[in-house]
């Protein structure tokens, strides 16, 4: 019983952390994935201590956010199954949890890092942090389109951590593709969260209309295929089979679109990827021709 309950106790704190959404720091490998510097490791070791800062101040804000959100999230159909939000972890546990994992996520960087690079790094995570405080401490998540743009900036100051920490340069397609994504990935959220839960669980979703939120997605998803198959373009210079990701990276938005119209579906989507095979599927399809044409084409 004992080894059931610390099994219990250990799975409630994997789900409060969100341990699955680490998948989206792996956006700070992009920019020497794509500079074809994969596997030149000289600076792996400062990717992997961005990747673990990020992750341990991606952890600290989920607790934070859950426990403003507490009477909320008790509310909600989804949410009020989160640990936090079921009475599972006290909120005082929470909140030293949530001060820890700040102060290690500084740690890593500072005890691993040196000079000026040191200094940078920690304040790209600091801008990430008040990002994300910004969006959930102090209501700026309640604002439309700042919502959004607050989570674009999010995913923006991941790949910008990677481009830096990695000493290289990306291309300006690919940085508009990761914007426009994110956008289009936000939108998909808020759609579905008006669907199915209304306004009463959040603020933003009272001044946002079904319409605007499909016609806004739908708008994001082509300008993200637009400028994706623009960087495809310019990689015509390495190698004419980049074209190809183009109709497997349609694919992707199409079955993704599938996937957020199902009636059981609060958009949010790491829940999404992660439950559909064939999507999952298809992004490892692209990983891979990628990797083939940057590396051995």
């Amino acid at each position: 019983r004992r080894k059931e309950l610390k099994w219990s106790n250990v799975m409630k704190w994997i789900k409060e952390l969100r341990v699955t959404h680490y998948l989206k720091n792996c956006l700070i490998f992009l920019p020497v994935f794509f500079d074809g510097k994969l596997f030149i490791g000289a600076s792996w070791g400062r990717l992997a201590i961005g990747f673990v800062a990020f992750c341990l101040g991606a952890s600290a804000i989920y607790l934070i956010n859950d426990i403003k959100d507490l009477e909320k999230d008790r509310k909600h159909p989804t949410k009020c199954k989160r640990p936090i939000a079921a009475g599972e972890i006290p909120v005082s546990q929470a909140i030293v949890a949530a001060v820890l994992l700040i102060a290690a996520a500084y740690l890593v960087q500072i005890l691993l890092l040196s000079g000026a690079m040191q200094l940078y790094a920690c304040l790209i995570l600091s801008a990430y942090i008040l990002v994300n405080l910004g969006y959930s401490v102090l209501g700026m998540k309640n604002i439309p389109l700042l919502d959004i743009t607050l989570l674009v900036a999010g995913f923006y100051l991941r790949v910008y951590m990677g481009a830096f920490l990695s000493d290289v340069s990306i291309s300006s397609w690919l940085y508009l593709v990761i914007i426009t994504g994110a956008c289009y990935l936000g939108f998909g959220k808020r759609r579905n969260e008006l669907i199915h839960t209304g306004s009463s669980t959040r603020k933003a979703l009272a001044l946002y209309t079904e319409e605007f939120l499909n016609k806004t997605m739908y708008s994001c998803m082509t300008m993200t295929l637009i400028f994706f198959s623009l960087w495809c373009m310019e990689m015509r210079e390495i190698s004419s089979g980049f074209m190809v990701l183009v109709p497997i990276m349609m694919l992707i938005c199409f079955k993704y679109n599938l996937d957020i119209e199902q009636k059981e579906n609060d958009g949010d989507p790491m829940s999404v990827i992660l439950k559909d095979k064939i999507l999952m599927g298809l992004g490892m399809l692209l990983v891979l021709i990628t990797l083939i044409l940057l590396y051995l084409g």
